[in-house]
């Protein structure tokens, strides 16, 4: 296993267990708080929960060198809308338990990845079609996503909590 993909590994799961974390602590009226999107908080997270197989698709592919063309921002919002709708009422255990599941499959599909393909580059269309490696297509999503919408979510909810003291490596 390649050095490289454990760190991203353990990244992609310190992000996860911090959003879970937060989120397991979290009131009912908290959870079902609205962030400026419109979203619940509940939302939220079952959000960066099942966006991670999408998230490994892409970065599988820039791995193996294939160009991602038909992810576009416009998608990705439609992508949201979509799931915010059809997940409107989701419950804290749901969420939680897909995002463990979720991020643990995620976790171990980077482990996969060699140094070779992290550092594959291929087109990446959220990049404006600039060639970007995997390894910055797994930072930039799946990595970085959770700790992204946990910001945020600290911040609607108006609790920063001691979670964020830790660090990976």
């Amino acid at each position: 296993m390649s050095r490289r993909a454990e760190l991203l590994a353990e990244r992609l799961e310190a992000g996860a267990a911090l959003l879970g974390e937060f989120a397991q602590g979290l009131t009912e009226v908290e959870w079902n708080t609205r962030v400026k999107d419109g979203r619940t908080v509940g939302v939220i997270v079952h959000h960066v929960a099942s966006m991670y197989p999408i998230e490994m698709g892409v970065a599988r592919a820039i791995a193996s060198g294939t160009p991602v063309t038909d992810v576009t921002w416009e998608v990705v919002a439609n992508i949201n809308a979509q799931h915010a709708r059809e997940h409107a009422e989701v419950s804290k255990p749901a969420a939680l338990a897909l995002l463990q599941q979720n991020s643990r499959e995620a976790a171990a599909a980077v482990r996969l990845l060699s140094d070779a393909e992290l550092d594959t580059t291929a087109p990446f269309s959220l990049s404006f079609g600039a060639p970007m490696t995997a390894q910055f297509v797994l930072e930039d999503h799946p990595i970085r996503h959770a700790w992204h919408h946990l910001a945020r979510i600290r911040d609607v909810v108006g609790r920063q909590g001691s979670l964020g003291q830790r660090r990976t490596a």
